[in-house]
């Protein structure tokens, strides 16, 4: 399991043209769910999420996490980020998991983060739709964190 963290001013998902979900200071977290990833997985990056220290203290060092900041988070599901791209020019997407198993994963996730945050602090997107996702990007600071099995591959 990935997480592609993007720490933003503002983030915002809109589907059919209307907006589903918006954040203001917080963290864009674009979630990839591989095949084999468990419930654990989902638990450890969802504690990473919240502990990560990547917002600014008095001396402008990424040393503050989402939670001291009391920063809100959007998270859209991206099976893309399990794209296999060493063959040919066509990624491959064989390593992400199916709809379903993903979708589980990715609420499990959502729920993790609910849990420590608080839910009004945590938004989504719409899995297996087609969004439109802004993101303003605060530095630009962007964080790639795996889960424990996704270290070992």
């Amino acid at each position: 399991m990935k997480a592609w963290i993007q720490r933003v001013r503002r983030g915002k998902v809109s589907v059919n043209e209307g907006v589903i979900s918006e954040i203001g200071r917080g963290y864009v977290v674009l979630l990839g769910v591989k095949k084999g990833d468990t419930e654990a997985d989902a638990q450890y990056l969802a504690d990473k999420t919240a502990a990560l220290r990547i917002f600014p203290d008095e001396q402008e060092r990424m040393n503050r996490s989402i939670i001291e900041v009391e920063g809100s988070v959007l998270v859209v599901s991206q099976f893309t980020l399990h794209a296999d791209t060493r063959k040919g020019n066509r990624p491959s997407f064989i390593l992400a998991a199916p709809a379903e198993e993903a979708n589980r994963l990715y609420e499990y996730y959502v729920d993790c983060l609910r849990h420590i945050l608080g839910p009004e602090r945590v938004a989504t997107g719409r899995f297996q739709a087609m969004m439109l996702v802004e993101i303003v990007n605060d530095g630009p600071v962007s964080i790639e964190l795996k889960s424990r099995s996704e270290e070992k591959d």
